[in-house]
């Protein structure tokens, strides 16, 4: 036995055995990953094999740099190559655990709009469990400083490190081949990156990434109006009539946007502690007055929030990899919403109590026409106003009516709520009767509570509607833009909601965001039509009376009869109300039953589907990625120019001012008289003290703040 210790550690001791060991410790660790840290649904023993092999084409290749140095240096290198992979493995696991997602190059050439408060969200993320991802690094690092291997500077042959590094992307073909024979077409039609990580491995998938965008670049050089043909060609072969009993209802009305961060559709009339969760929102999903959708899904990818956006303002899907308002936002041409309404005579708005540059907003929105963006600064923001990603909802909403009143009507506004947003903070003070769940699941045991403040200020502020009679002249809508919980709290979820066997079928259920219009005198009732955020556009435009067949959506209304029912996801899988597809996996929409054999039928409308879904995500991106709009000219619309947009402070004091004149806005009908003081909240940061003067709500309105953004007179 020590004959044989003493030969392992004569081997140890030489550059190969030290490079191999590098290899089987980090080859170990990134297996721990993939079991531990990812959710890669490996299904089967080849599958489980392909995960065992792929990390080593790519650990030897990288690794075998360190064969080419001479010396100690080659030492040296092993290491730094193998703390350089290990700070990118950690940083996935980090972001996946939130995203269940890998990071892009797209999503790091746009982080700086969307980097602020996010050292909040990494706290809250990190477990003292991932620092195992540095342990083999620590391992290699402390055998060679106590000298339990020795260093080797025997010089080895170029031709055996080229050996090493052949035999690496042999390794490589053979696995690519074993991937294939497993997902044909892996590199070519696949939306879910999961599946590259499963079949190859993380540093292939990056590789493979940055592929990708560089041909995403090309793409955009190279593109022409021609390109436009089959994108044109879809939407008409597939554009369905409008539902035409719902047409122009809302014709010359206000629209409020009401942007529920975060807010998933179990939320409606969910109890907790024999308490409604959201008591305000259920009695407006019941209205007689609401049309309310209980199938509606968010369809965002990496873009999170900033692809709710894009696809409810242009009907347009997010890219594959990172946001389109962070990458495209401020180049690409669009066709959105408020530009849309401003031929209509209407004022636009966005209201937000972040940063203005926040998924790039203060870009894009002049790209989509918004005539003011009124962010984070033009409000008054004392030091308790703030939690987690921004200031909280209630004073977001109170604050936000000193420029409501101001809007010349008809107005478009969009109120982007954030207090229900991840990691789901909430101070005590504003903790009232929802306590916190027992899940044991920190995500999730905060979420109610969230909710709940949310729901609350949705009150407040529809109150104020009702007083100063701008409901009366006003189309409500309210949208969740993307879930709140991840599939990586399933655990956490099956207990809140008391569902055994919860798995990624009712993962992909749990995707349903609320979509509601509420207007007095609208038919309402609850809709059970599948669809998604792609048909917001088309919907709340046919309602307003406007003619969108001129317009490049791939969306469809939600109130149109035979309408295609498939909803796709950015993944590539989709739901219907038959078939629902995660992965390779097939289920009943209807019972959440796996499909292990599906009848000719179901096979068929399979297929159907994945062609639909494969199609419209290529199409779009193919839009985007080219920004093909800058060829498309719709009949009398007008091309928006950025430059026409001037989001500072104090334009958008003298443009609201000069607004005035025109006796349209509430403020000018109430012959100059504010109706601020009439906006009621119990927000705890505003009751009577020491700073009451200056935080009240009829004070604040005095305050010398205004939108932080507007339309400025041609230049």
């Amino acid at each position: 036995m020590k004959q044989v210790g003493s030969r392992i550690q004569s081997w140890l001791n030489s550059r190969l055995g030290f490079f191999v060991l590098a290899i089987v410790l980090f080859w170990a660790k990134t297996l721990w990953v993939y079991n531990t840290r990812f959710a890669l649904g490996v299904d089967g023993r080849f599958q489980q094999m392909l995960l065992v092999l792929n990390p080593l084409p790519a650990t030897i290749l990288l690794f075998g740099i360190g064969l080419y140095m001479t010396g100690r240096k080659s030492y040296v290198s092993i290491i730094i190559v193998d703390l350089l992979t290990s700070m990118w493995l950690f940083a996935n696991v980090l972001y996946y655990r939130e995203f269940s997602d890998f990071i892009t190059f797209a999503l790091m050439k746009g982080s700086s709009s969307v980097s602020n408060n996010l050292s909040t969200a990494i706290a809250g993320i990190i477990k003292p469990g991932d620092f195992l991802v540095f342990l083999d690094v620590a391992i290699l690092i402390l055998v060679l400083a106590f000298k339990l291997i020795r260093m080797d500077i025997r010089p080895i042959k170029k031709r055996f490190a080229m050996l090493v590094s052949v035999f690496a992307v042999v390794l490589f073909g053979a696995n690519l081949s074993m991937a294939y024979h497993d997902r044909s077409g892996l590199l070519t039609r696949t939306f879910d990156n999961n599946y590259i990580v499963k079949y190859l491995g993380l540093d292939v998938y990056t590789v493979y990434d940055g592929v990708k965008t560089a041909q995403t670049s090309a793409v955009r050089a190279k593109a022409s109006a021609s390109d436009l043909k089959s994108v044109k060609k879809w939407i008409n072969n597939n554009r369905i009539a409008p539902n035409v009993q719902y047409t122009g209802v809302a014709k010359g009305k206000n629209v409020f946007v009401i942007h529920l961060e975060s807010f998933q559709q179990f939320l409606i009339d969910f109890k907790y502690d024999g308490k409604e969760v959201t008591p305000n929102l259920n009695k407006i999903y019941h209205a007689n007055d609401t049309i309310a959708f209980d199938n509606f899904f968010n369809q965002v990818g990496q873009g999170k929030t900033s692809d709710a956006e894009l696809m409810l303002e242009n009907s347009l899907y997010g890219i594959d990899g990172g946001s389109v308002m962070s990458n495209y936002g401020s180049s690409n041409t669009f066709e959105a919403v408020p530009s849309i309404l401003d031929e209509d005579g209407y004022t636009t708005a966005a209201f937000h109590g972040d940063k203005g540059s926040f998924w790039n907003r203060d870009n894009t929105y002049k790209q989509w026409g918004y005539d003011y963006w009124i962010s984070k600064s033009y409000y008054d923001v004392k030091s308790d106003y703030d939690i987690g990603y921004g200031m909280k909802d209630k004073l977001l909403f109170q604050q936000s009516a000193q420029y409501i009143e101001q809007l010349p009507q008809p107005f478009y506004a969009k109120m982007i709520t954030l207090t229900n947003h991840y990691p789901y903070p909430l101070d005590k003070k504003n903790v009232t009767d929802i306590p916190k769940t027992d899940t044991g699941d920190k995500t999730v045991d905060g979420y109610l509570q969230t909710a709940h403040y949310l729901d609350q200020s949705v009150g407040e502020f529809m109150a104020w509607l009702k007083k100063t009679g701008l409901d009366k002249n006003s189309l409500v809508m309210f949208y969740g833009d993307h879930y709140g919980v991840s599939g990586n709290h399933n655990k956490a979820m099956a207990k809140l909601m008391n569902i055994k066997g919860y798995n990624e079928y009712n993962d992909a259920q749990q995707q349903r965001v609320p979509l509601m219009f509420n207007m007095p005198g609208l038919k309402g009732g609850i809709n059970h039509t599948y669809g998604g955020e792609i048909d917001v556009m088309p919907t709340l435009l046919n309602l307003l009376g406007v003619d969108s067949s001129k317009y490049l959506m791939f969306g469809n209304d939600l109130l149109a009869a035979n309408r295609n029912q498939t909803v796709a996801f950015r993944s590539g899988n989709f739901v219907t109300p038959q078939l629902t597809r995660v992965g390779s996996h097939l289920y009943n929409t209807t019972t959440g039953e796996l499909i292990k054999k599906p009848t000719p039928a179901q096979k068929k409308a399979e297929d159907e589907a994945i062609n639909r879904t494969t199609t419209v995500l290529s199409l779009s991106d193919r839009v985007v990625n080219g920004d093909l709009l800058r060829f498309y000219k719709p009949k009398n619309y007008k091309k928006v120019d950025a430059g026409d947009y001037n989001y500072k402070l104090s334009a958008a004091k003298k443009e609201l001012k000069k607004a005035q004149k025109k006796g349209t806005s509430l403020l000018a009908k109430n012959k100059g008289k504010s109706v601020v003081d009439q906006y009621v909240t119990d927000a705890p940061e505003l009751k009577k003290g020491k700073d009451a003067d200056d935080s009240s709500p009829s004070s604040s309105a005095k305050k010398d703040s205004s939108s932080s953004s507007s339309k400025s007179s041609k230049k």
